[in-house]
């Protein structure tokens, strides 16, 4: 049977201002055709999908659609209705008895959001926090009956659990296509059999996943002896990499994989481990951070209970937990920001630490990119005899030598936070905190992040839903699985996950296990439900208020320094009893259910 094309771009240009984005681009996307883009920001990914989807007008060229193709775009922004709650954005005016009878849309509500009960979706969409809209704007994605997804960024804001049912849930609708742009390579490899790379205004296809993307552009570079050394250094470090990994993850490489296995036999690892175990100990002494027999909570939720456990001299950990776990008050925990309610946290006297939290810092908007950054240091030295200028670090993480002259008034929210990263590697800290670090990052910039990562020479503790960055920068992982517990995971996340979908179950079958009725069962629940969302609704009130003396704050730098720091608390909060709210009314919905 033929494969039957979808929506071609035909000889396809863009620009904005004087800077070209998209330059004669011709391509096709087939029935069930899985892509993913990957490319510099502002390199002009978003641009092309907005085209393929006719909200952007190309300058010259055409989009064509096969008959009435039905087409969905997710992009960045996202919106609803005044008024509408979350059944009016992903169901309109479906009645309950129609959606409810279809499994495939059950299963994609308890993917996305635990659960499909009335007090879920009766939720205002304008009370919800940027990670929710994202998830109901996707839920109306999956749930529409398209052919073609153009999806940007669908994984931000969503936890590792989420990516991977999302990626599981893309693979099993073979006729669905889609096209994908995302930082996370991980899900790229998962989910994608074609890589495009948006780049000076053209768009090069590459066969396979992400694996296969790099050995593939190593490949074409040998072969076309391209002379971009920098580049080509990034290159290696990602075949480095793969290294670790079985090369058959690279599906359907062009080339064969005994000459993927010689590419990456021929590359040292990425980084020399016992070398910079000693630099660490050197720098560090044998402590860093011990907890002995501590206790933390984050308001009244406890998060860890009695719990030994060694932070010690060069080593790379990555933290994973559901949103709400606790991770972030853990990091704050052992940076002395919370104090444990029992036992000790013991820090090592040579520690200098440096956190990278999820709020962005306040900068003089008037300063330059390279001036804020020399305002800390001139020179870093980052371990391994490895010294750099403040300008070098900057243009290792994105900033162009002309855009390190960019006001810091006119970054983006990306560009600020890759600022603020740079300006605490510049501090020459021997201990680095990383509180979600790939938000907003392109694959180029998380690769040039990774080998600057590569030669750290000291302790490195990472919270981050990328999972591939989590794996590629770190060698030991903890779980916070909600039991009060800091779990070793030998096993990593393929680990984390299992543990997870076995925790989960065990609790259903504890209710199910206590004697009770279904109907006391679900009272009790009920109850629970109520208590929930009073604690909501009065943090509500809290953030409410904070978001007004924020207003208020006017030009008194620290008294919003002290409120930002304040609503990043009540976010930490709400997301736990939040993800408590979701736990509750799933369990509900399968209760009542199962009484009907």
């Amino acid at each position: 049977m033929a494969i039957r094309n979808l929506l071609n771009v035909e000889m396809v240009s863009k620009s904005f201002d004087i800077k070209p984005l998209l330059l004669s681009v011709s391509l096709g996307v087939n029935e069930g055709e899985r892509i993913g883009v990957v490319g510099r920001n502002g390199g002009g990914k978003s641009t092309l999908l907005k085209i393929m989807a006719g909200i952007e007008i190309p300058d010259s060229g055409r989009v064509a659609k096969a008959g009435a193709v039905r087409v969905g775009i997710l992009n960045q922004s996202d919106f609803a209705k005044p008024g509408e709650k979350i059944r009016d954005v992903v169901l309109g005016a479906t009645e309950k008895h129609t959606w409810a009878s279809d499994s495939s849309i059950r299963e994609i509500f308890t993917g996305l959001f635990g659960g499909f009960t009335d007090e879920l979706l009766d939720r205002p969409f304008a009370s919800l926090s940027g990670g929710e809209r994202r998830r109901v704007n996707l839920a109306k994605l999956l749930i529409d009956d398209l052919e073609l997804l153009l999806l940007d960024e669908p994984t931000n804001h969503l936890d590792v659990e989420a990516v991977t049912w999302l990626a599981n849930h893309l693979k099993s609708r073979p006729k669905l296509a889609f096209i994908v742009i995302t930082h996370d390579r991980w899900f790229l490899d998962e989910v994608s059999e074609q890589i495009w790379e948006v780049v000076d205004g053209e768009v090069l296809a590459y066969e396979g996943g992400y694996s296969a993307y790099v050995l593939s552009k190593a490949e074409r570079s040998r072969q076309l002896s391209v002379e971009d050394s920098k580049r080509n250094m990034l290159i290696k470090k990602e075949l480095a990499w793969l290294r670790r990994g079985a090369p058959a993850r690279t599906a359907k490489p062009k080339f064969r994989i005994e000459a993927a296995n010689q590419l990456i036999a021929n590359e040292p690892p990425p980084r020399n481990e016992t070398e910079l175990l000693n630099f660490a100990a050197n720098r560090l002494g044998k402590t860093v951070f011990e907890l002995h027999h501590a206790a933390i909570r984050a308001g009244e939720k406890e998060i860890l209970q009695d719990v030994y456990y060694n932070f010690g001299p060069g080593d790379r950990i990555g933290i994973v937990g559901i949103n709400g776990s606790g991770k972030t008050t853990l990091m704050r925990a052992l940076l002395g920001h919370i104090k444990p309610y029992e036992g000790k946290i013991v820090t090592g006297v040579t520690v200098k630490a440096a956190f990278l939290s999820q709020h962005l810092e306040e900068l003089d908007p008037e300063w330059r990119v390279l001036e804020a950054v020399e305002r800390v240091a001139h020179h870093v030295q980052l371990g391994n005899g490895k010294d750099l200028s403040a300008s070098q670090l900057c243009e290792k993480l994105g900033f162009s030598t002309e855009s390190q002259w960019t006001p810091v008034g006119d970054l983006s929210g990306g560009e600020r936070r890759r600022l603020q990263l740079t300006r605490l590697l510049m501090d020459s800290p021997n201990v680095l905190l990383l509180d979600e670090p790939t938000n907003d990052f392109d694959v180029e910039t998380l690769t040039a992040l990774e080998d600057l990562l590569d030669s750290f020479g000291g302790t490195l503790i990472v919270i981050s839903h990328d999972r591939y960055f989590l794996e590629r920068v770190c060698d030991k992982f903890i779980g916070l699985l909600g039991d009060g517990n800091l779990l070793d995971l030998p096993g990593g996340i393929d680990q984390y996950l299992k543990l997870r979908k076995e925790s989960i179950g065990s609790k259903k079958s504890e209710v199910a296990a206590s004697g009770l009725s279904k109907s006391a069962q679900t009272r009790l629940l009920k109850k629970e439900l109520a208590k929930i969302e009073k604690q909501m609704a009065k943090m509500s009130e809290e953030e409410g208020a904070l978001r007004v003396a924020q207003q208020e704050s006017g030009t008194d730098h620290w008294k919003l320094t002290e409120v930002i720091h304040e609503l990043s608390e009540i976010h930490a909060k709400i997301a736990m009893v939040e993800e408590e709210w979701l736990r509750v009314t799933s369990e509900i919905e399968e209760l009542e259910g199962s009484q009907d």
